[in-house]
């Protein structure tokens, strides 16, 4: 009996020995957010840490009002100017809760962004689900912007992009994978969203710095090919199929100016690529159902209907004359065509682009196939 206990516990110590050299969590420092900055000739890397004692059960911070650190360092590479953070750092940092990445323009350009992300996906830690942003503001001045009412920062709109996009997807957030997705593939471009620093939330003590979206950067894997405001891709959202809902505020003249805003939702988007011979155009079909929320004074159905029709078509056309103006197929038009016609694709294709023009998109029909109310009392509902 001795001899069976003494053979159990020494299974057990050597059972156990095994987890001795297994990191304690208390022990660690966890990277949520990092941003990179290219200045004359170097790297400048901004981590921020996050605490997470004041998440693990609740989604508002109680206690500390202090939720993250952010700390900078330059170097030649990427790699240089990170350990020269953990010369400053006092414990072992973990990788595994890397949740964004915000490039600096100057960072982004001459095709610095493709290795710089390279670089972090070769961390053993890191996963592709990394998101991806793009700035003309101080970095620092982003890490440090904390999200309305001092939520939890694995909450913001940096870290978890995907719960205000269902209400207003306006700028799709675009991941690593996603990013390398659409620049290994025709037509080897992506738009990118860029944040800026908003200065317009007060507390009842002081103003509070949070993150607002401001637009998109143009990215193929060689260059940097410019940045939209945010009033120059209105088209973007109606041209996405992963849209879910969005806004139109038009105005009608003839009604002594009456304006009224629909909530857009339920969109369908549908591109037709039309070969002849060496050219080729594009037919886009949207189906949407629209939502008036607000509006002054006595306006038909079949008004906000036509209106709304005008106003979608013109933010189409808009935002696609934009992107052309700095060489760049905002909306994946020679994808389409890669998918559906891959004979014609490689026929006019050049490094994956098609050629196109002003008049490339010669057909855009949108249709409203629900128009409602948000209160029945308000107006009629019309179904189609």
């Amino acid at each position: 009996m001795n001899k069976r206990i003494l053979i159990i516990a020494v299974i057990l110590s050597a059972l156990l020995s095994g987890c001795w050299d297994v990191d304690e969590p208390e022990r660690m420092l966890y990277i949520h957010g990092v941003g990179v900055d290219f200045k004359d000739g170097e790297y400048e890397v901004y981590a921020q840490i996050i605490d997470f004692t004041n998440t693990a059960k609740t989604e508002q911070p109680v206690t500390n009002p202090v939720q993250s650190e952010v700390g900078n360092a330059k170097g030649k590479t990427i790699d240089e100017a990170i350990f020269k953070l953990y010369h400053s750092i006092d414990q072992k940092v973990f990788w595994g809760f890397f949740s964004f990445i915000i490039f600096s323009e100057e960072a982004l350009k001459d095709g610095r962004a493709n290795p710089i992300i390279d670089n972090f996906l070769r961390y053993r830690e890191t996963r592709y689900q990394i998101w991806m942003y793009g700035t003309n503001d101080s970095i620092q001045d982003l890490l440090l912007a904390t999200p309305i009412i001092n939520k939890a920062l694995i909450l913001s709109k940096l870290g978890d992009p995907e719960n205000s996009y269902e209400q207003e997807s306006f700028i799709k957030p675009i991941n690593f994978r996603e990013l390398i997705i659409g620049l290994n593939e025709p037509n080897h471009e992506m738009a990118i969203p860029f944040i800026s620093v908003n200065k317009h939330w007060e507390t009842e003590q002081k103003e509070t710095n949070t993150i607002s979206l401001s637009g998109v950067g143009l990215l193929s894997p060689k260059e940097f090919k410019g940045y939209l405001p945010a009033d120059k891709i209105r088209g973007l959202q109606w041209m996405t199929k992963e849209t879910k809902r969005g806004e139109v505020t038009v105005q009608i003249d003839s009604n002594d100016s009456v304006e009224f805003t629909v909530v857009v939702d339920k969109l369908k988007v549908k591109v037709k690529p039309i070969v002849r011979k060496n050219d080729v155009k594009f037919d886009v079909d949207i189906k949407m159902n629209v939502t008036v929320s607000e509006f002054h004074g006595d306006v038909s159905s079949d008004e906000i209907r036509r209106e709304v029709i005008k106003e979608v078509e013109k933010e189409i056309r808009g935002t696609y004359e934009e992107a052309l103006n700095h060489n760049t197929d905002i909306y994946r038009l020679s994808e389409y065509l890669y998918r559906k016609d891959f004979k014609a694709w490689k026929k006019l294709q050049k490094d994956g682009k098609v050629a196109l023009t002003e008049h490339s998109i010669q057909n855009i029909k949108v249709e409203i196939r629900k128009l409602k109310s948000q209160r029945k009392s308000s107006t009629e509902t019309i179904e189609k």
